[in-house]
């Protein structure tokens, strides 16, 4: 059941902060309405899409390993070749480019020699893994000048990865994700890999593209992930699209994507990974597929419509006052014109999704503030990539300015983040929340994986009034505010005490009030105490000044605006911190600490984040 507001655990029990201020100074007594659920949209059948007789043989067929050819058995067999020129939709970067072109790969901030670099063999860092093995450097070579001065560049690496994988191997360039997005690369951007004067490489190239198709076709099933599965069968439908003899491949692989696709997504458009960086990737592998239909001049499936409209608005709804990623499960803040450009050439047109319950994110937006809340479970081990221990934290902006936010970047670590900080900003220490004995909420595993922790999660989300009324009557009224209380159950099992996390924002957007509750669970309390912390990682470049009670700290932000954070009872205190930027880089700030040791028949903490001026 939703957790209800109580008398010792609602607006009132903020011990030492001021109530929400209501008209001549006396509080009206708060009524809450039940916000309406999240928008549900119904998914489109996730069915092979309809076709003819003849196509659903052709289809099986091919399913069953008798290639196009065969259908045919008097025909030549026609050499490897693209039948059409595909638009790259998402450009590359331009730094990156140029940086291909002096020599050097560049990843989150890190440059490598292209020289240097082992194709195989020797273990690459994540970041470098999917550049080199998926080819992702290809659209930043593309955006960075002429296609005469990046062709010699793309022959040159495409010659070097090629001299090192001459055939398929184990290891991670022949990861089911990686493959995908390589397939993909080659065929979006073939004219940088095919208008040099050499012959006998172009006709390798091609030959490549065609056996990596084939490969594709019958290791598909191997793919690690959801999110690598959708990858690789978009490159399996491609190839059908844009390589000779393809019908029977683009039918087969329209049926396993539509398939995976209705996997991978939940009921409100999130993909469960629960991270905006698979909510990225997923959109653009979409976006760069109807690329390729377009130049063919062929209409996709429905199914690939719908889903795009599922999966914009969550995207949307991570999003910050300037237009950048918040930082959830690994990711940083990926910056807004990055962002802006992959929603444009979606051609999807739509609003932030408020409650994306299912997906677990909460969005209020009040005024110029924005807050965000994890106020879900962690993703399941098989789904997570850079899996954080993240739930009930919290992120909050004004306007452009971010005041409170978590440290992210996990997904970005091998670049300028080293690899062995990934599991630190993956802890639960490393988000805007509470932490016991600093223990993790949810476990905290290698390889981006997590394991036991929290598994329920309760949300009740209410909009109240100062006046009695009711929020829905289309009645925009003074001094009004959203309440969120949610809870969790990952340090029942160790502690027997259940985290409880009610936050309060007003509508103009110039207080949030939080409690953060810890409530025994079972009939019988544990002996002893527990040592608690709550953490508040501040954004970058705020400037701040103790109080002198100690229980203060005033936030002066860069846009010349004036914060104060106080704690209801316990001391504040300053301490070292990170946030990853959206180019990957490690940047110092810090954040705002309340410890205390506590019994473990639990205690509440209150605290006030409001605007001065």
């Amino acid at each position: 059941m939703p957790l209800g507001p109580g008398p010792s655990q609602g607006e009132d029990a903020l011990v030492g902060i001021p109530p929400l201020p209501a008209a001549d100074d006396d509080l009206i007594p708060l009524r809450a309405e039940v916000v309406e659920p999240g928008r549900a949209l119904a998914l489109a059948d996730f069915s092979p899409p309809a076709v003819s007789t003849g196509e659903r043989f052709l289809r099986f067929a091919y399913r069953l390993g008798l290639p196009s050819g065969a259908m045919q058995p008097f025909r030549k067999r026609a050499r490897p070749r693209l039948t059409a020129t595909v638009t790259n939709p998402i450009p590359g970067t331009v730094a990156a480019g140029k940086a291909l072109r002096a020599g050097h790969f560049l990843v989150h901030g890190m440059k490598a020699a292209i020289a240097d670099t082992a194709f195989s063999g020797a273990p690459l860092s994540p970041p470098f893994e999917r550049m080199i093995h998926g080819f992702a450097w290809l659209p930043d070579l593309e955006a960075s000048g002429a296609r005469a001065q990046g062709v010699p560049v793309a022959e040159r690496i495409m010659g070097m990865w090629l001299a090192a994988n001459p055939q398929p191997a184990s290891g991670p360039a022949w990861a089911v994700g990686h493959v995908g997005h390589r397939l993909m690369a080659w065929l979006v951007h073939a004219p940088l890999l095919l208008s040099g004067n050499d012959k006998k490489f172009r006709s390798r190239v091609l030959y490549t593209m065609a056996e990596t198709a084939r490969w594709l076709d019958r290791h598909i099933g191997r793919a690690d992930d959801k999110l690598a599965e959708v990858v690789g069968w978009s490159a399996i439908t491609a190839a059908g699209l844009l390589m000779t003899d393809g019908r029977a491949r683009r039918l087969f692989g329209e049926a396993g994507l539509i398939r995976a696709l209705g996997d991978l997504v939940g009921d409100d458009g999130g993909v469960l990974s629960r991270s905006p960086l698979c909510q990225i990737e997923a959109i653009a592998v979409l976006v760069r597929l109807k690329a390729c239909y377009a130049a063919v001049r062929n209409d996709p499936p429905p199914q690939i419509e719908t889903i795009l409209s599922l999966l914009v608005p969550p995207l949307l709804a991570m999003l910050h006052g300037d237009g950048a990623l918040s930082s959830w499960q690994g990711a940083g803040a990926v910056n807004a014109d990055s962002i802006a450009t992959l929603i444009k050439a979606s051609g999807v047109r739509t609003r932030p999704l408020r409650d994306a319950r299912q997906w677990g994110y909460q969005r209020v937006q009040a005024g110029k503030s924005l807050l965000l809340l994890d106020a879900a479970p962690p993703p399941v081990a098989r789904h997570a990539r850079d899996g954080c221990a993240s739930t009930l934290a919290f992120e909050f902006s004004c306007g452009a300015e971010r005041l409170i936010v978590n440290c992210g970047g996990a997904a970005f670590a091998g670049g300028m983040i080293p690899l062995g900080l990934a599991q630190g900003l993956r802890a639960t220490g490393a988000h805007s929340t509470l932490t016991i004995d600093d223990c993790n909420s949810t476990a905290v595993l290698a390889n981006g994986k997590l394991g036991s922790g929290v598994s329920e999660v309760e949300v009740d989300r209410r909009t109240l009034q100062t006046d009695g009324s009711y929020a829905s009557t289309g009645v925009v009224r003074d001094h009004t505010a959203t309440r969120i209380e949610a809870s969790h159950n990952g340090y029942v099992s160790r502690y027997g005490l259940l985290h409880q996390r009610i936050l309060i924002l007003r509508d103009d957007g110039t207080e949030l009030r939080g409690e953060d509750l810890l409530l025994p669970q079972g009939k019988k309390g544990k002996p002893g105490t527990v040592g608690v912390a709550l953490r508040f990682h501040l954004g970058p470049h705020i400037e701040l000044a103790q109080g002198q009670d100690g229980l203060g700290v005033t936030l002066a932000l860069p846009d010349g605006s004036l914060w104060q954070f106080r704690s209801g009872r316990e001391p504040v205190t300053i301490e070292e911190s990170l946030w990853a930027d959206g180019q990957g880089r490690p940047v110092g700030t810090r954040q705002l600490v309340i410890t205390a040791n506590i019994p473990r028949s639990g205690e509440s903490f209150s605290w006030l984040l409001k605007k001065m001026r």
